[in-house]
Order: C-alpha cells, then structure tokens, then sequence
C-alpha cells in the first residue's frame, strides 16, 4: 500500500510561479499524494489561481490564513495535513515527474532514516536555464552543524515535525530549514541524500534567500547555536575552529576591499568632506 504525501505548498506573492509548482506536483508519477495550498496572507491573486488547481484535481487543497511567514504557513499546512510523509514546496520551485517514485521507498524501507533528499538544479528564468547545481552530502547531524546541506524540498516523516514541534516561527528571517533539519537529526533520526537531480530551485534577483544571506545571516546563526547549545557544546572545539575561519574570513575581504582600487578612489574623493566637517 502507498503510503500518502501530504505536500505543503506555501503563496505569499507568487501566484504568478505558482502554476509551474503545481503543475510539476500533478506530473508526479506517484499518486498517492495531496498537495495543501497555504494563502499566507496573500495580497496577489493566490486564491484565484489556487481554486483553478482545485478544481482541476480534488487532491489539490486550499487553505487561507493570515499572515505569519513562511514557518507559520507551513505548519498550519501540516496541521490539517493527513499524509504520513511530509514534502514542503515553496510556490516559484518544482520537481522532477520522478521525485516522489524515487524517495518514497527511501522511508518506507529504513525505519531510522527521517529525511530523503536529493540533488538540486539552480535555473534563472526557465529551468532549461540552469545556473548551479547542489549536491549535498552527509547522513548525520554533523554535516549540518556549520551549514545548511539539505535543501528546504526534501521528503520527512510527519511524526519527526511532531517530535521537534514544527517549524521555529520566531525564524521568520530565513534559515527555518536549517534548524528543523538540526532539531530533528540531533535526536538520532538519519537522512540520505540520493544522488539524482530531482529538485529545481528558482533563483531570482530579490528574493528570501537573497534578503536573509545578505542581511540576517548572522543573527540566523546566533539564534541557532543558542537554541541548540547542548549539541554545540558538545562539539566545543570544532564549533570555536569554525568561528575563527569566520573571523578570519571576514578580516580576509575587509583588507581585499581596502586594496581595491574602487575602495581607494572612494577614499580620496572623500578627503574633501572629511576635511569640510572638521
């Protein structure tokens, strides 16, 4: 007996990708699957484009709410959720026809195994366009100690979101992922990585991505290495390594800004008001 997916489909001002997600989903050649579309406040016409789907497939299901981010829509979506498999897809991504024939069997024959992912494509306007390509590795917390190695698009169990109580919703700034994925290997669940690219990552311009690692990367991590000390502690001397390549990191591009010659052009134009202010 196949087991049910329950894919989790948040909208915030995407109605215009949001076709291309939904249509890679109704490609599955799994079927035994539901697809929750979660309105997470949207000011666009997400529910217009989401009752056409509707309408189209049953298992299509829409869902509104006010909106509380994307840990909150997500959750929300798995609440009212009947899948024993989980599969968040966010609104301007797809997946292989093959995703879910693939990864399915993942779980349903090792019991330990929490996660089943799999390589990415990177495309930037239409997926023939592809950009980057991730291959992430690893089975245990300890490849995701330092760095997030499982895309957000990847199958889990649903008793596993219920074991670490869901996505963070105080992450509201990117990297939720990150820490699910910790909080739920750091009780001794597995994932695998199954080396087939069957997931397509829209890159654009501005996006979440883009706003977190450029404004809140930091602060992401700070709240990470706090929330989960017990493990960081743990591992004291290779989290103290990491954070001295960091800094060491940092100090690197601050000095190789100050010999570019943009930097030095800048300096010399600035004399002028330096001087005008003293």
């Amino acid at each position: 007996m196949n087991k049910l997916v329950s894919i989790i489909v948040p909208c915030y001002n995407q109605a215009h990708f949001m076709g291309d997600a939904l249509q890679s989903v109704l490609n599955q050649t799994y079927s035994t699957w539901e697809c929750i579309i979660v309105n997470d406040g949207s000011p666009d016409d997400t529910k217009v484009e989401a009752s056409k789907w509707c309408d189209k497939d049953n298992r299509f299901i829409y869902l509104d709410k006010s909106n509380g981010g994307l840990s909150s829509a997500r959750n929300a979506g798995i609440a009212i959720c009947k899948g024993e498999y989980i599969l968040p897809l966010d609104a301007d991504d797809m997946i292989h026809e093959s995703f879910l024939s693939t990864l399915v069997p993942e779980l349903n024959n090792d019991d330990s195994l929490a996660i089943a992912s799999c390589y990415s494509k990177f495309f930037f306007g239409t997926i023939e366009n592809i950009v980057h390509e991730l291959k992430p590795v690893g089975t245990t917390y300890h490849a995701l100690l330092f760095e997030n190695s499982l895309i957000a698009t990847s199958l889990y169990r649903k008793k596993c979101w219920e074991e670490v109580g869901g996505y963070d919703e105080k992450m509201n700034r990117g990297f939720e992922d990150w820490e699910f994925w910790l909080a739920i290997t750091k009780l001794g669940w597995t994932y695998k990585v199954v080396e087939e690219f069957l997931f397509f990552y829209r890159k654009q311009k501005q996006s979440m991505l883009v706003d977190t690692l450029q404004n809140h990367r930091i602060s992401n991590m700070k709240y990470v290495f706090k929330k989960h000390k017990d493990v960081y502690l743990k591992h004291h001397d290779n989290t103290i390594d990491y954070l001295m390549y960091l800094l060491k990191k940092n100090e690197e591009g601050a000095l190789k800004l100050k010999k570019s010659i943009p930097y030095k052009i800048a300096k010399i134009l600035a004399k002028p008001l330096n001087l005008f202010k003293k």
